[in-house]
Order: structure tokens, then sequence, then C-alpha cells
């Protein structure tokens, strides 16, 4: 029941992400030019990227939801983790590319519509807020990347009232292209943890939240389990793992010891989140292949 609640606000969440941010980069666009400020005009191109990156992130994200086949035996949800390295990736380019515009600026200063940006600060502020905090409910990787491009969004506009507020007193031309660059290398350092975290699990490393020595001194103290040995865990998109492990047993007289062993072992992966599990049982007189 609560793997489908997780899903279907998932998809929900990217959706009103999506239209939000589509919707007002246009906005954007245009206000930007015709307050003539860096910080919106800027941020009207990372918010064209976001746009592309979210519906892409919301389609793989429907997409993952659909269930195992011939072609993809462990289903789809690793399409999920894929949307969450393009968001990454485009939100990485964005950032340079507002970076280029804020040194630019600050080498010729231009001057702004004060008036024009504090209106359209509050109006970003409100918009992207709803949205970070519809974004900040969600628990998958994909999500998590997505809220990034929302805190980005926030911050830069709170940057972009605050220089207006302060050009309404002092018309001080190189203030909106540094505090845009200021939030644009915070948050980079965000999405690069991010982004290391999403290759780390494509390269199927071992999920930060289990212990795989813990889980193979649980399954040796079973009753009749020898040794453990090609023992793996890795994880779908972040969330659900998978589990696989070659288990050795001791004197074993008869097949019921076996039957006992396999559901005591169950019993013990059930605490973990694993979304599929694989045991190999080996009596002692037997050689495995893989046993290095």
């Amino acid at each position: 029941m609560s793997h489908n609640h997780y899903h279907n606000s998932s998809g929900k969440n990217l959706k009103v992400a999506f239209f939000l941010n589509l919707g007002f980069t246009i906005f954007e666009i245009i206000g930007g030019f015709y307050v003539n400020s860096v910080a919106i005009i800027s941020d009207a191109v990372h918010d064209l990227g976001d746009s592309l990156s979210l519906g892409t992130a919301w389609y793989l994200d429907e997409k993952s939801k659909e269930k195992a086949d011939k072609k993809f035996s462990f289903g789809y949800a690793r399409l999920s983790l894929l949307g969450a390295l393009i968001n990454s990736l485009v939100l990485i380019a964005g950032s340079i590319y507002v970076i280029y515009e804020a040194v630019g600026r600050i080498l010729e200063p231009q001057h702004s519509d004060s008036g024009g940006m504090m209106v359209f600060a509050i109006i970003g502020i409100i918009v992207n807020g709803y949205a970070a905090w519809k974004m900040s409910e969600g628990s998958s990787l994909n999500e998590k990347v997505v809220s990034w491009h929302l805190l980005e969004d926030v911050l830069g506009w709170v940057a972009v009232f605050i220089v207006a507020l302060i050009l309404n007193f002092k018309d001080i031309h190189y203030l909106d292209p540094v505090l845009s660059l200021l939030i644009t290398v915070y948050i980079l350092w965000g999405v690069i943890k991010r982004l290391k975290e999403t290759l780390f699990i494509f390269l199927q490393g071992v999920p930060k939240d289990m212990d795989l020595l813990k889980v193979e001194q649980e399954l040796c103290a079973i009753r009749n389990v020898q040794s453990t040995h090609h023992t793996h865990i890795w994880s779908l998109e972040g969330e659900n793992h998978v589990f696989t492990s070659h288990l050795k047993l001791k004197n074993i007289t008869e097949l019921r010891q076996v039957l006992e062993v396999k559901k005591e072992v169950k019993n013990r992966l059930k605490k973990y989140p694993f979304q599929h599990f694989t045991i190999e049982i080996e009596l002692a007189e037997e050689t495995c292949e893989l046993l290095d």
C-alpha cells in the first residue's frame, strides 16, 4: 500500500513542478528583457532547461512504474534514476551559463528597473516556493534532485528582491550579477553531491543505508548455516534494493532442515528494503564455482 502511495505522489509532484516551472519560464523571459535584469534573464534561461528536464523526469517517473517484462526483468524503476541524472546535468549546464552571464555583467555593468524586479521577485518567490514545498514531500532521488532546481529558483528570487530593494536607494549595478553568482555556486555544490550519489547507485555500489557485513553476520547466525559467499547488495533507484547471496549449510541430514533455513533467511531479510532477493543454497559437500 505504501509503495503505491509513493509512486502516485512522486508523479503528481513532478507534474505540478513541471507545469509551474514551464508557465513561469515564459513569464520570466518576457519580464527579464522588460526590466533588463541579468538575474531574471539568466534564471529564465535556466528555468527553460529546468522545464525540459522536469518534463523528462515526469515521463521517466511514469515509465518507471511499469511492471517487469521480457526486456527489463527487474522492471523500469531505474528510469527514475535516469531522470535524476538528466536533471543534475541540466542544472550544472544551466548554472555554468548563469555564472558566465553574471561575470559579464560584473565586467560591464548595466542599469536595471528595480521596481519591475521587485514585482517579479515577489511572484517568483511565491510560485517557486510552492513548487519547492511540494517537492520537499517526496522521497525518491529524482524528487530530491528536482527539489534543488526549485530551491535554486527560490533563493534566486530572494536575491533579486534584495538587489531590487537596494537599487531603490542606491544604483549599484554589480549587485545583481554578484548575488546571482554566489547563489549559483552554492546550488552547484548541492547538485554535485546529488550527482555523485546518483552515479554511485548507477555503478551498483552498496546503498549507504545498508551494512553488507551485518547482513552476512545475521545469516551466518542462523542454525545450520556454515558461511556465506558471493553476496551482493545494490539498489534499483535509491530506495528499493536487490540482494543475492550463496549460503553453505552444515550438518544437514534431511530436507526439512534446508526448508527451515530458507524460512528463517526470509524472515531475517524482511526487515530490509529489498525489492528482490535471491538465495542460493549449497551443502557442505558441494563446491561453488564462484567461490574464490
